[in-house]
């Protein structure tokens, strides 16, 4: 009978951990308030394809849609998320709706922006096929980035609404990565929001998330400039859904009316 391969697991650990941390360092920095420089994006979407690719290699034999919630997971507790009075502060003092207008807007901008460089760059790929191998790990890396946009998008919605949720920072991410997955306001009064986050079928959700999102971005893989039309547009109108989505959910679980007046309402 043979010996359990332990030991090139626990060789592959230590990479595995340094690959994430660079993968959410980039994630994070990519996802941080403030508009970035358009070359100052496409380099750092530059350095997280070569990061995901590095990852991948410590991947194979495991599905793209668990592998790709599995990174996700990882990087989520690095998304930075604001509190509501740093959020107003950001947003020239809005508070209420008008605030929660302003949030989505930035963050359909994010995740257009995104899908527009990514269309670009295969463009450019398509103009030098060779290069065009890079392109599963440049769409991958679009997909995590507009992920996280919208994760932080649908954490900080509930900020605005006065929906708190509790827990550590690794609970509340994996509670807002599961609210994500499912397109939903997570329910503070449930005892398994934060807790129970991420079960089997919320992990299943996940994958399944990542893995529409991840074809949607297939679209920037056209000749010319139509998968950057395409990516920003389907971003956009994808980011929209979710704001809209996460704003009815969260007005059904606003707090007594006296609670209300921090929300400017």
């Amino acid at each position: 009978m043979a010996e359990p391969d332990a030991e090139p697991d626990r060789d592959q650990q230590p990479r595995t951990e340094a690959a994430d941390s660079d993968v959410g360092e980039l994630v994070g920095r990519l996802t941080e308030p403030g508009d970035l420089e358009p070359a100052e994006r496409r380099k750092l979407l530059g350095r997280l394809t070569r990061a995901l690719r590095q990852r991948s290699k410590q991947a194979e034999g495991t599905g793209r849609g668990r592998w790709l919630a599995d990174v996700f997971l990882n990087i989520a507790p690095r998304i930075p998320i604001r509190d509501l009075q740093t959020i107003s502060e950001h947003h020239h003092g809005l508070t209420g709706e008008l605030l929660a207008d302003d949030l989505v807007r930035t963050a359909q901008k994010a995740t257009m922006t995104v899908g527009a460089i990514g269309g670009a760059l295969a463009a450019a790929e398509f103009a030098a096929p060779p290069l065009l191998l890079s392109a599963p790990a440049q769409l991958v890396a679009e997909t995590l980035v507009v992920a996280a946009i919208e994760v932080k998008l649908l954490a900080e919605l509930h900020e605005v609404y006065g929906v708190r949720i509790e827990g550590t920072g690794t609970q509340r991410a994996a509670a807002f990565t599961a609210a994500w997955a499912r397109q939903r306001g997570i329910d503070p009064l449930a005892p398994s929001s934060v807790t129970l986050a991420l079960g089997a079928a919320t992990k299943t959700a996940l994958r399944n998330r990542l893995m529409r999102t991840l074809g949607r971005h297939l679209t920037t893989l056209g000749p010319f400039l139509t998968g950057a039309v395409a990516g920003g547009a389907l971003n956009r109108i994808a980011t929209k859904k979710l704001g809209e989505a996460i704003r009815t959910d969260l007005r059904g679980k606003l707090p007594p009316p006296p609670e209300r007046k921090r929300l400017g309402r």
